[in-house]
């Protein structure tokens, strides 16, 4: 009986770790160079899903940006 409960656990924490989805903390960043007309809203939404909103706070808080204003040519690393 212990070794069937020992077993059963073993497989749930298997499928969980499976399933489990990457926080992406210890990932490589990815770094995107800031193109003609590309604004923030526009590279948040190439690149994340969900409210773009909260996508360009990030890009600006990962960046150090203190307006959403970019040049081309800039270097954003995206979090």
């Amino acid at each position: 009986m212990f070794v069937r409960i020992l077993l059963i656990a073993g497989i749930a924490v298997l499928v969980w770790s499976a399933a489990a989805r990457s926080s992406q903390a210890h990932g490589a960043k990815q770094v995107v160079t800031v193109q003609a007309y590309d604004t923030l809203w526009s590279i948040a939404e190439r690149h994340y899903g969900g409210d773009v909103r909260d996508a360009i706070w990030r890009i600006e808080q990962a960046n150090h940006l203190h307006s959403a204003d970019v040049s081309v040519g800039e270097t954003l690393v995206l979090p």
